[in-house]
């Protein structure tokens, strides 16, 4: 009988490392098992014949240098059927749950599974530049799944008695098996009459049937921090839809800061723009000016200040992580287009003396 090329029924180099090898009969694996769909159950026992040779260092060796496992690994493997199949020479080290959890439904799936999460949710909320600077509470209505607040999601009607659960058991769990040319195949999964818990209520709860859980309008207050940036996300853990039986997901509030007519932001600074007369900017002046906060602040133009000169005003700029930036009043100076012949005059004699 012609010798069987297990590399190249691997689909490997001859010089192809352990890790390799494993890598490859995983994929190959994967491929033909015989209980997926276009699977190859010829192909798969080959694989399987070829993977338990060049698994083990002393048949694959035997192998390189005879043509054939003198401990009858070789030929004779594949007339073993799969007895076992698991659990023979070079499967010692791989987990061959991993491969196969796919075809049986999650095949190591257990009472710790993971617990259903509702649908997270996510909504835009515009505000003023005002209220994103100072902070601000928002109430919205949502039509969502929520935790029914009558039975507080547990399904039962207030007072009643929980009993075992009939279809399980008590056990929270269903058992399955089949037969596969594996053998005997088992699986469990949570029953979804007392959803894992064991217990049922005698009495169910009237205003959600049970279910633990009813849709309806919910209205939600969220927090906006003072300093929130335009396009920024607030995330509220558990205001999402909710399930039965499970958690609820998460509300995710995008900010829209909409444009202020006079302020800017520049990191934690405000800014704005203050028109002063070319006098002023020659002389010096005072000019009271209006922060965002309302208040009223006398500033002071020192003489002979240049356009887009900035003024700094301490402590009336963004409120953030316990402190406050500053306010930047740039200064633009109005250049008369009309003049009077006296200031024109004046003018005049203020070029003459070289001003």
């Amino acid at each position: 009988m012609d010798k069987k090329d297990y590399y190249k029924i691997l689909g490997i180099e001859k010089s192809a490392s352990k890790e390799e090898v494993k890598k490859s009969f995983r994929k190959l694996a994967h491929k033909y098992h015989p209980d997926k769909v276009g699977g190859d159950e010829a192909k798969f026992k080959e694989i399987n014949e070829a993977y338990s040779v060049l698994s083990d260092d002393k048949k694959r060796s035997e192998y390189d240098t005879y043509g054939h496992v003198f401990n009858g690994a070789g030929g004779a493997s594949s007339g073993q059927g799969f007895e076992g199949f698991g659990q023979g020479a070079g499967f010692q080290d791989f987990d061959l749950g991993d491969i196969f959890s796919e075809f049986f439904g999650g095949g190591r799936q257990n009472s710790s599974s993971k617990m259903k999460r509702g649908r997270d949710i996510s909504i835009d909320i515009e505000i003023p530049f005002t209220e994103a600077i100072f902070g601000t509470e928002r109430k919205i209505l949502l039509n969502k799944v929520s935790v029914c607040s009558e039975c507080k999601g547990t399904g039962a009607k207030d007072g009643t008695k929980m009993e075992t659960c009939s279809t399980c058991n008590g056990q929270g769990k269903l058992h399955e098996t089949r037969q596969s040319f594996l053998g005997t195949v088992s699986t469990v999964r949570e029953c979804a009459m007392c959803y894992g818990t064991g217990k049922i209520p005698k009495e169910k709860c009237k205003k959600c049937g049970g279910l633990g859980v009813v849709k309806g309008q919910s209205e939600i207050k969220i927090k906006i921090p003072n300093g929130i940036r335009d396009g920024e996300m607030i995330r509220m853990s558990g205001a999402g839809e909710a399930v039965s039986h499970g958690i609820s997901g998460d509300l995710y509030a995008k900010i829209h800061v909409k444009p202020h007519s006079l302020f800017k932001r520049e990191e934690d600074n405000l800014v704005m723009d203050l028109n002063i007369k070319l006098t002023d900017a020659i002389l010096g002046a005072n000019y009271d000016i209006e922060a965002l906060d309302g208040k009223i602040i006398n500033l002071k133009i020192p003489a002979g200040v240049s356009v887009g000169e900035t003024l700094r005003i301490k402590d009336k700029g963004v409120p953030v992580n316990g402190r406050t930036g500053d306010l930047m009043v740039r200064l633009q100076i109005k250049i008369p287009l009309k003049m009077s012949k006296k200031a024109k005059k004046l003018v005049e004699e203020l070029r003459e003396e070289g001003v």
